[in-house]
């Protein structure tokens, strides 16, 4: 595994020596579903697919604290928010909605220089999503892919 699979090791050491016995099963399961991937693959994860399956992970706990709210379960849901924090430890540092704003603004600019200083519109929106991902994933950061989408969306819409 690479750097998230060493530093979960030594996590789950840590935990085991100070009893976090929540935090423990926690990162035994992060380190589970990484290793599941892994033996999937039969090859060692990169980092990239690391964070995805992190993503994932991620994506499912907040789906989960939705449910929880909604079915008014609150000490479920604080449960699933701490593993959320504990996960979202192990991931690059999530950027900011200016930033993201920023990243977006420089894309639409890059594809309407590209196609002779046309402007995309909302029909191109899939075109300019796909290249905005590719520019944020390029830069190392990560982002909530519905902030992206509403950004483009929003960006689209003044042309």
């Amino acid at each position: 595994m690479a750097a998230i699979g060493d530093k979960l090791g030594k996590d789950i050491v840590e935990a085991m020596k100070a009893r976090r016995q929540d935090q423990l099963t926690a990162l035994r399961m992060v380190k589970s579903a990484l290793r599941g991937k892994e033996i999937d693959k039969r090859e060692p994860l990169t980092d990239a697919e690391e964070q995805a399956v992190l993503t994932t992970l991620l994506k499912q706990r907040r789906e989960s604290v939705e449910q929880f709210t909604k079915g008014g379960r609150p000490e479920l849901a604080a449960k699933e928010q701490a593993e959320i924090a504990w996960i979202e430890g192990y991931m690059p540092q999530a950027a900011g909605e200016d930033e993201l704003r920023s990243l977006v603004i420089a894309v639409v600019q890059q594809i309407a220089a590209e196609n002779g200083g046309t402007r995309p519109g909302p029909k191109e929106m899939g075109m300019v999503m796909k290249a905005a991902q590719q520019k944020i994933a390029s830069s190392g950061l990560r982002a909530d892919g519905k902030l992206v989408s509403e950004l483009v969306k929003a960006e689209l819409a003044k042309g």
